[in-house]
């Protein structure tokens, strides 16, 4: 068993390391300001092109990378270590966007490769939630269009998306459609303020008597929940790297401060609390790396998409508790400095607390993973791709 990185693997982390790096002088005014200036975007977008970071997940035929899942956790762990979401800046396309036609790949997913268009994905609603399958957004046949009716809630990037991947009900029947952001009766609702500071928003959307054509369906008609789970899957395993990345980074400053920290005359370092806590750290981000690159691995080898669903959810559930634990311990180690904003553990303290509840809270985390080990048994969940016999 060889767990050294590939040439190809390695250069693209010094990559992600090269392009994190040079977005850190972006923290402070993110934090400071509520986000970029248009200049420092244009600036930005450039930076992700010259790093050659952009559509990571999306096929090179199309003009993306083209990086399989590892290669985009490899990615997202270095990214996952900025404040502010500046990771976000980093486009990738929803992958539910592989569904495209032709016509529709040609007039939103390629354009957004290119950098030239932005989606933003709406599934929670007021009383949609945990379980989407109680959507009232609708979507009424009329000819050759559908009017859509409803109201998102979380909406993230929705402030500097173009287009929305947005799932209504066709009869019943869950759907997604591309819903261009200028269309007459799509409105935005409010903005409202979070405990973190992102780069981007997460609006709430009113769509009323909102008229798209039948084209602007992606996928299939009832196709919705597929195309939603498939979004939600890779979302929690790059959820998944980021935050042990977010991880690594609070534990190594609060590392070197601990070792420069002098009080009752030696570092505080030599404390047993404090060692304590740092050791706890590196077992939440070495045992979560490993598991993380793992399913990545495995997702890369065809596994079946109902068992990857519930493996995703065991590394997002992990992860995310994991690293929440990590930066609160490297917060508690800077102390009163540590709660200032100017600091990045303080940033990461509050930013990685969404992480237990985007893309599915730790409780429906649980919950998949116990419906699968109900359904189907826990070999599959507790076995490893690697072991099985070609």
């Amino acid at each position: 068993m060889d767990f050294r990185f590939t040439p190809r693997q390695i250069e693209l982390k010094q990559r992600a390391i090269a392009w994190t790096e040079e977005m850190k002088q972006y923290e402070l005014d993110c934090e400071m300001n509520n986000g970029l200036s248009a200049e420092q975007h244009e600036k930005v977008k450039q930076l992700i092109k010259n790093h050659g970071l952009a559509a990571i997940n999306m096929p090179a035929e199309w003009g993306g990378a083209g990086l399989n899942t590892l290669e985009h956790a490899i990615v997202s762990e270095e990214v996952g270590k900025l404040t502010g979401a500046l990771w976000d800046t980093m486009w990738r396309p929803a992958n539910a966007l592989k569904a495209c036609t032709p016509a529709q790949r040609e007039e939103f997913l390629i354009p957004e490769i290119n950098g030239e268009r932005r989606d933003a994905v709406a599934i929670t609603e007021p009383e949609a939630g945990s379980d989407p399958q109680n959507i009232q957004t609708t979507a009424v046949r009329d000819g050759d269009s559908y009017i859509i009716n409803g109201e998102k809630l979380f909406v993230t990037v929705g402030d500097a998306a173009d287009f929305i991947l947005l799932l209504a009900s066709v009869d019943g029947a869950p759907t997604m459609f591309l819903v261009d952001k200028d269309l007459p009766g799509v409105s935005v609702k409010r903005t409202p303020r979070y405990t973190h500071t992102f780069v981007y928003e997460h609006p709430e959307f009113l769509f009323e008597d909102v008229r798209v054509g039948a084209d602007k369906i992606l996928g299939e008609i009832g196709q919705g929940y597929e195309l939603t789970r498939d979004w939600f899957v890779e979302e929690r395993l790059m959820i998944a790297a980021r935050t042990i990345g977010a991880a690594e980074r609070a534990t190594l400053l609060a590392a070197d401060y601990a070792k420069e920290r002098v009080q009752f005359g030696k570092p505080i370092l030599d404390f047993q609390l404090i060692q304590r806590m740092l050791a706890q750290n590196t077992v939440d981000i070495m045992t979560n790396r490993v598991l993380t690159y793992q399913v990545a691995w495995e997702a890369d080898q065809g596994m079946d998409r109902k068992l990857l669903n519930a493996k995703a959810a065991v590394i997002k559930l992990g992860a995310s508790e994991a690293s929440n634990r990590c930066v609160d311990n490297a917060l508690q180690i800077f102390g009163g400095r540590g709660y200032m904003r100017e600091n990045p553990v303080e940033r990461l303290w509050r930013e990685l607390r969404v992480d237990r509840i985007w893309e599915g809270t730790s409780e429906i985390q649980t919950v998949i993973i116990g419906n699968e080990i109900s359904k189907r048994g826990a070999e599959g969940l507790l076995g490893y791709a690697g072991a099985v016999a070609q």
